[in-house]
């Protein structure tokens, strides 16, 4: 028994010796220029997830003011999908049955039809498998308050796109309304459509010179890798900033983990995950300083409630994804008072 101990001690010595060892070992950046999504002061970024979609419908243009009107440094995130005729719009789901009066892909639909028939994107209904199971719902914030485009607080010189419906928004609408924020863009959709669709997208930041602005992501790896690609071929910029897809996460997490995240190699610049505890806890002190050791940001998505908006401010967030705006905003400003 007393040989077994001694093995097992000697064991479990060399581990940890190892683990030690392993820590002073260089990280190599994963991001070689400027991260402009890293936080500039003690406050992580406010991010608005969809706009901020329980003050305003979700990726409606109207739900950006918004989050603007509450703090103009904001990080707008929203997700695009692709209608019949290409154009990029902005869409959590593929179909606009739960958030419009209308049924069907958006890809049956073109930008004109949307946009003719004025498409209302003011809908909370109930779907499932992405097809309408009930009664049309108008949408409601969290208050349970019906809101029109005319309760936005717009900046100075902008007007109402519509006095009641909440129009179909394209990305480019977006960039040009906002020419100084940065945004997040997932690409919703995956295979050759989410490569079709981050082609027009790229086209887009180009036009609009927003590369330097602009972090990318998807869930799906074959679009992650049509990015890094681009970036190869000197198609887009090698300082575009990317996060990283499902499986991506999964790997620098374990090498996190193990200590060995100097192995992590993949050129992300943002890593975009979620904060929930269920199995374990991401948004810990540790984590976010090894990433930030790669010269990674790492945003938290999607967090509602003030107990964990603080928990990560005080463990060093670069930025809280919210669907409460006005909320987030007033934790920061509960710092400064």
């Amino acid at each position: 028994m007393n040989k077994r101990k001694k093995i097992l001690i000697i064991t479990l010595s060399i581990f940890i010796l190892i683990f030690f060892v392993l820590e002073f070992i260089p990280r190599d950046y994963n991001y070689n220029y400027d991260n402009v999504f890293m936080k500039e002061t003690e406050m992580p970024i406010l991010i608005a997830h969809g706009g901020g979609n329980q003050e305003f419908p979700d990726n409606t243009l109207e739900a950006f003011y918004n989050a603007y009107s509450i703090d103009e440094r904001v990080i707008m995130e929203t997700d695009v999908n692709l209608t019949k005729d290409g154009v990029a719009i902005l869409s959590h789901d593929i179909t606009l049955d739960r958030k419009t009066n209308v049924t069907g892909y958006i890809g049956s639909w073109t930008y004109e039809e949307l946009l003719s028939q004025k498409v209302d994107f003011g809908y909370e209904n109930p779907v499932e498998d992405r097809k309408l199971s009930g009664e049309r719902r108008k949408y409601t914030n969290y208050e349970g308050v019906e809101v029109t485009p005319l309760d936005v607080k717009y900046p100075a010189g902008v007007s109402p796109r519509d006095d009641k419906v909440f129009l179909v928004t394209t990305l480019e609408e977006l960039l040009i309304a906002f020419p100084n924020n940065k945004i997040s863009i997932e690409i919703k959709p995956n295979g050759s459509t989410g490569i079709e669709l981050l082609n027009i997208v790229v086209e887009l930041v180009q036009k609009h010179n927003a590369f330097d602005r602009i972090v990318f992501g998807s869930f799906h790896v074959e679009v992650f890798k049509e990015i890094q690609k681009l970036k190869e071929d000197n198609v887009i910029p090698k300082t575009t900033m990317v996060s990283p897809e499902v499986y991506s996460f999964i790997k620098f997490y374990c090498l996190y983990i193990l200590n060995l995240d100097f192995l992590y190699k993949d050129e992300i610049a943002v890593l975009q995950i979620p904060a929930e505890e269920a199995i374990f806890f991401t948004g810990t002190k540790s984590l976010i300083k090894t990433a930030h050791k790669k010269n990674i940001a790492v945003q938290y998505w999607t967090v509602n409630n003030e107990k964990q908006m603080k928990k990560l401010i005080k463990n060093g967030a670069d930025g809280i994804m919210t669907d409460y705006p006005h909320l987030l905003k007033e934790v920061y400003n509960s710092y400064n008072k």
